[in-house]
């Protein structure tokens, strides 16, 4: 297994991870790390290849019925860890979902020394399709799958949200596949329910003009490392990274946190991710947090109770889906792909009781599938 110690060679970076991990204790408060899970499943290996990048685990919560919904988590560690799952359970995060009666899968990820961008990317959604096409065999429901992550962690999030259905960007004859060949299940789809994104980066190339006490633009900072090349340099590779430029009609509701005092992420870097959403009419909060850092005063029970607020509301806009004349139970319309659709009607209020005698809070999808 690669250890962390060759890639925290930088003070910088070695910042970084610390901040991110501890979250500013100043002595450890190792009731916050105790993990109650029914069930539990470690060391899952998503892609079937058994590179440490590639294991996730699951946790159920201890009381409730399954299947459960499922929030994805995933671990800030600048690009530069490809095994710290464990750590989205230091600080109390993990926990409050599963308390919350989510089942929490938390994954790792390639890192930038073993791959580059879109490597990362690639591997979140084959977790997400490896989740969702073995929902019954771990009392998961694939009806809702969220993802929450911090710093790097929170920009993988993100990128998972405003990439829904979105194959592939393109920049300048340049182009990225999000979507990749890891794993077994590529006809899966990937995509996410709703988002929530703890102070993750979004547009390399204005991080130091918006003032970070960390030098984004340097040739070996975890940006530029993530593109495999400085980023001012080569701007079209590092906007190919930039999860705003993703966002399309079917991106994931947001909810954002940005403490208005992080030195390593500046908050502009949820301010511009949050206008892009709003301007392309896609459900977006965000929260600016007063004397907030890269954690520190961020992440607490308080913005936690707020995430777990967000993913219930979600959760209960569930529209009832029909597909070619059933009922899905156990679905929803963003689980099928655009491209697999021939017709499409909707029925709201006292027509969608006429037709089905029920109906969710946003009506009824009624899909005819092409054959």
């Amino acid at each position: 297994m690669k250890s962390l110690k060759s890639s925290l060679i930088p003070y910088t970076l070695s910042l970084f991870l610390l901040t991110s991990f501890a979250f500013g204790q100043t002595s450890p408060d190792y009731s916050k790390s105790y993990v109650e899970a029914s069930k539990s499943w470690i060391e899952v290996d998503y892609a079937g290849d058994q590179i440490i990048g590639h294991k996730l685990d699951i946790f159920l919560p201890r009381e409730g019925k399954g299947p459960f919904p499922v929030i994805v988590t995933v671990y800030g560690s600048a690009f530069f860890s490809n095994s710290s799952k464990g750590t989205v359970f230091l600080s109390g995060f993990g926990q409050s979902l599963l308390k919350a009666g989510y089942a929490v899968v938390s994954i790792n990820h390639r890192s930038s020394k073993d791959a580059i961008w879109p490597a990362q990317i690639q591997d979140v959604k084959a977790a997400i399709r490896f989740i969702r096409a073995n929902a019954a065999t771990f009392s998961l429901s694939p009806g809702f799958i969220g993802i929450s992550g911090f710093s790097s962690g929170g920009h993988l999030s993100a990128s998972a949200g405003t990439s829904n259905f979105k194959k592939t960007v393109e920049i300048n004859g340049k182009s990225a596949d999000l979507e990749g060949k890891v794993g077994k299940f590529l006809d899966t789809p990937s995509n996410v329910n709703a988002v929530v994104d703890w102070f993750g980066p979004t547009e390399f190339l204005s991080m130091d003009a918006c003032g970070s006490s960390m030098k984004h633009d340097d040739p070996k900072s975890p940006e530029s490392s993530l593109i495999g090349a400085p980023i001012q340099d080569n701007k079209d590779l590092a906007n190919l990274a930039n999860p705003i430029l993703f966002v399309n009609p079917h991106s994931a509701p947001f909810l954002i946190f940005h403490g208005d005092k992080d030195p390593l992420v500046p908050f502009c870097q949820s301010e511009k991710l949050h206008a892009k959403l709003k301007e392309q009419k896609i459900q977006s909060e965000y929260v600016l947090i007063p004397g907030g850092g890269h954690g520190p005063g961020v992440m607490i029970d308080t913005y936690f109770a707020q995430m777990i607020k967000f993913f219930d509301a979600q959760r209960a806009k569930r529209t009832l889906l029909v597909i070619d004349g059933k009922i899905a139970l156990d679905q929803n319309v963003n689980q099928v792909s655009p491209d697999k659709i021939a017709t499409m009607n909707v029925w709201k209020g006292e027509k969608a009781m006429e037709r089905y005698g029920k109906a969710g809070e946003f009506g009824v999808v009624e899909l005819v599938l092409k054959r």
